[in-house]
C-alpha cells in the first residue's frame, strides 16, 4: 500500500501556540495589523484561565501596576512592555465593548458580569483581525528550517516566519497547564530559569497541629519573608497558612526560609503596656480577643505566656514582658515544610529567561523569529490583576513586532 503523503503547508505570518491571555492578545493585535495568524492551542475553548479567575469575574488588571510589582532574575526587563501598554489602555478597550467594571481592594478591577466578557472581547478582537484559531489540536511537532518555523497538528502542517510561545506554565495543570513551552524553549537552546509555583498556599509540618486546626480562621496581617512585605488578608487552613497576604509573599520564598506575620499590624509599640494601665485585672487573652478572632487569640495567649494561667494576668506582667510579647505578636515566625504546589498555584514564577529576549519585542535574541511572551517567560507579577496587565503588554508589544 502506498504511504499517505504528508499534507501541504499551509503558509502563514505567525503561528502563536497558546489561546489563553496573552496568546489572544498578540494574535488579535498581528491580526488587526494585516498579519496572517494562525492561532493554536490543545483546549477545546480559549481562555479557560481567565474565565475562572477573579471568581469568574476576572480581575483584568490593576490600575497600579508597574515594573516594581513584578519579580524576574532582570528586574528591569519588564519596564519596555509595561510603559507601552498600560493598565489604562486595556480599561479604554473594555469600556469600547461596553463592559462595566469595578474596583476593588488595591486597585483591583474586575468586571461587574462575567469574566466570559473578556473572553469575548479578545475573541472578537482576533475575528476582526482575521485570525484563523485552532482549538482542540494536539501539536505533533515543532520545528525550524529554511527560514521558517514548521508546526504539525493533527491533520495540517503550518510554516511561518515567525512562532510565539504562548502556552504559560504548568499551574493549575486540571486546567490543562503544561511545560510545553519550555520543553520547545529548550529545543532551540534558550535558557529556562527553573520554574516553581507562586501565589501559592503553604503546607506546615504536623508539628504544627495547634495552627492547622484553626483552620478557616481569618484576619490581617503583614506577611514578610527578607525584604518583602505584603499587608493583606490572612488565612489558616487545614493544611498550613493561605490567604492574600500569604499568596504574595510565597512567590519570595524558598524552600528551608521561614516567614513572619505581624498579626497585630494596627498596633504600635507600647500597646500591651496601656492595656496593662487601663485594666490591669484583664487577661492577655481577652486582650488579644478584642483585636484578633478568638479561637486564634485562645491559640496565642498561652504560648508567648508560656502556659502559666497566672502569669497571663497583665498586672502580673512587666512593662519588659509585655514588650517581649509585642514583638513576638508582631513578627510571628513559621517555617513553612513546603507548599501545595502547581495545582494551588495561581501562577508559575521563573520560566524562559529574560537574556534570552529582547524587552522591546519579546523576540529570542539568538533564534529570529521566535516570540515569548505571557506566563512561561520569568516575569511574575503580584496577585490582584498584575499578572494579566504583563499578558496583555507582553501579548502587544510582540504582535506589533510580528
Amino acid at each position: 500500500m502506498p504511504r499517505l503523503s504528508k499534507p501541504a503547508p499551509t503558509r502563514v505570518d505567525a503561528i502563536v501556540l497558546g489561546a489563553g491571555a496573552a496568546g489572544l492578545m498578540c494574535a488579535a493585535t498581528a491580526g488587526l495589523r494585516g498579519r496572517r495568524v494562525v492561532l493554536i492551542d490543545h483546549a477545546p475553548k480559549a481562555g479557560k484561565k481567565i474565565l475562572i479567575s477573579g471568581g469568574g469575574r476576572c480581575n483584568f488588571t490593576n490600575i497600579h501596576a508597574e515594573p516594581a510589582n513584578f519579580l524576574s532574575e532582570n528586574p528591569h526587563f519588564a519596564k519596555s512592555a509595561l510603559s507601552r501598554y498600560r493598565p489604562q489602555d486595556f480599561i479604554d478597550l473594555v469600556d469600547r465593548y461596553g463592559i462595566a467594571w469595578h474596583e476593588k481592594t488595591l486597585g483591583q478591577l474586575f468586571c461587574d458580569g462575567s469574566a466570559r466578557q473578556i473572553v469575548d472581547l479578545l475573541l472578537d478582537q482576533c475575528r476582526q483581525g482575521g485570525v484563523d484559531l485552532r482549538l482542540g489540536q494536539s501539536i505533533q511537532d515543532v520545528g525550524h528550517a529554511d527560514g521558517l518555523f514548521h508546526v504539525t497538528l493533527n491533520d495540517q502542517h503550518f510554516e511561518a516566519k515567525s512562532l510565539v510561545l504562548a502556552t504559560g506554565g504548568p499551574s493549575i495543570p486540571k486546567m490543562g497547564a503544561t511545560g510545553f513551552a519550555y520543553e520547545i524553549a529548550k529545543q532551540f537552546d534558550l535558557t529556562v530559569m527553573p520554574p516553581r509555583p507562586a501565589l501559592v498556599p503553604f503546607t506546615l509540618d504536623p508539628d504544627q497541629s495547634r495552627f492547622t486546626a484553626l483552620a478557616g480562621v481569618a484576619t490581617e496581617t503583614i506577611a514578610s519573608v527578607g525584604a518583602a512585605a505584603f499587608r493583606e488578608a490572612f488565612l489558616f487552613t487545614h493544611r498550613g497558612l493561605s490567604g492574600p497576604a500569604v499568596l504574595q509573599i510565597s512567590s519570595y520564598w524558598r524552600p528551608g526560609q521561614s516567614i513572619e506575620l505581624n498579626l497585630v499590624p494596627q498596633r504600635t509599640a507600647g500597646w500591651l503596656a496601656q492595656e496593662k494601665r487601663n485594666r490591669p485585672k484583664s487577661n492577655l487573652q481577652a486582650v488579644l480577643s478584642d483585636i484578633l478572632p478568638a479561637r486564634l487569640a485562645q491559640t496565642l495567649a498561652p504560648i508567648v505566656t508560656g502556659d502559666s494561667p497566672h502569669a497571663a494576668q497583665l498586672s502580673n506582667m512587666s512593662d519588659k514582658v509585655l514588650s517581649a510579647i509585642e514583638t513576638r505578636l508582631a513578627r510571628w515566625p513559621f517555617r513553612p515544610s513546603g507548599t501545595e504546589g502547581y495545582a494551588k498555584a495561581e501562577v508559575t514564577a521563573g520560566g524562559i529567561s529574560t537574556a534570552e529576549l529582547s524587552s522591546r519585542t519579546m523576540e529570542a535574541k539568538r533564534v529570529p523569529g521566535l516570540y515569548c511572551i505571557g506566563e512561561c517567560v520569568d516575569v511574575t507579577g503580584w496577585l490582584g490583576g498584575y499578572n494579566f496587565q504583563w499578558a496583555w503588554a507582553s501579548g502587544v508589544v510582540a504582535g506589533e513586532t510580528l
